[in-house]
């Protein structure tokens, strides 16, 4: 019955062990993904922001702006392998109570890589690459390419160190983009001190910065600092009218909800990768050696393990008598 017993805890110990190692390096793989059903709001703020009104056709100086979005999981149309999020952006002059612009945008991304598939920018179906909503799972200390929805194509972003962001350790990326056209603007020629031409074409230029604060194990980026200037030239290259101007910053409460989603995720992941491919394993360790010396010591002894000490057939010390060498029979 022991050496029963034995084999039985043997064999459930080295079944805990391919287990740990499938729960490590396969199970982990297909459970750690992007969530289809996301759901979050976050707010950037800035201050001191100058831009162009076009309702009231001047430049506005001095405001303070939110920068609102809501993302949305499309669940239907997300899979295993990609997921879709909706995103609506809401900027507004708190100072003066005004719109100053919103977007919708809609992209398909790798739910493991964050790696975009597909996008639908204000209602334009574009072809698209890099990275979007989100970092890859595990992110390195690299330069990625993030796709950039002002510019609409994809720039470099540089690791340049780490930060801490309200107690977790985050990489963190820099995209700076250089003046850069990205279209016209056709306007009357008086808004810009061309009164001898009823309107006039003038290009559109766009510069700034954007530091991304990212949770390397799940890819949130947790606190986002965003500096714009959109602004047009005319045809010698002087800026001539200034559209937006300001830096935008992740608020407190935005960056507080970010790093708790992130440590709960966090504790997700260390769940499936660590503590219970260890757990297992170290049970199945245990369970297999103990397995193996049951067995060993329950086995049904020979009949030479049964002799008495000394005893090597005859009588003490009796070395013939036709038992030749000495085992035993009955």
């Amino acid at each position: 019955m022991r050496r029963v017993t034995g084999l039985v805890a043997a064999g459930l110990g080295a079944f805990l062990i391919v287990l740990a190692l499938l729960t490590r390096f396969y199970i982990a793989d297909q459970a750690i993904k992007f969530p289809l059903d996301e759901h979050t709001i976050s707010t950037m703020s800035a201050r001191n922001v100058s831009y162009f009104n076009s309702g009231e056709l001047q430049e506005l100086t001095g405001v303070t702006m939110t920068d609102t979005s809501t993302t949305e999981g499309d669940v239907a149309s997300g899979s295993s392998s990609t997921a879709v999020w909706n995103n609506f952006s809401y900027i507004y002059d708190q100072t003066n109570g005004l719109t100053y612009a919103y977007s919708l945008q809609r992209l398909t991304f790798d739910r493991r890589s964050g790696e975009l598939v597909s996008a639908n920018i204000n209602g334009r179906k574009l072809r698209v690459s890099g990275l979007g909503y989100v970092w890859p799972l595990n992110a390195q200390k690299t330069t990625y390419q993030v796709f950039d929805t002002t510019l609409l194509k994809t720039h470099p972003a540089a690791y340049v160190g780490t930060a801490k962001v309200d107690g977790i350790t985050t990489y963190k990326y820099v995209e700076a983009v250089a003046p850069t056209q990205i279209g016209t603007e056709q306007l009357p020629g008086s808004l810009v001190g061309q009164l001898d031409e009823a309107t006039v074409t003038l290009g559109e230029f766009y510069t700034g910065t954007t530091t991304d604060y990212v949770d390397p194990a799940t890819g949130t980026p947790v606190s986002v600092t965003i500096g714009r200037h959109l602004y047009l030239v005319n045809s010698s290259g002087k800026q001539v009218l200034n559209l937006l101007n300001g830096t935008f910053v992740s608020t407190p409460a935005s960056v507080s909800s970010a790093v708790h989603t992130a440590k709960a995720d966090n504790a997700k992941v260390s769940l499936v990768t660590l503590i219970l491919p260890a757990t297992l394993g170290l049970a199945g360790i245990v369970l297999l050696i103990i397995g193996v010396l049951m067995a060993r010591t329950g086995r049904e002894p020979d009949y030479e393990e049964l002799t008495p000490a000394g005893y090597r057939g005859g009588a003490p010390g009796y070395q013939g008598g036709g038992f030749a060498g000495g085992q035993a029979r009955a």
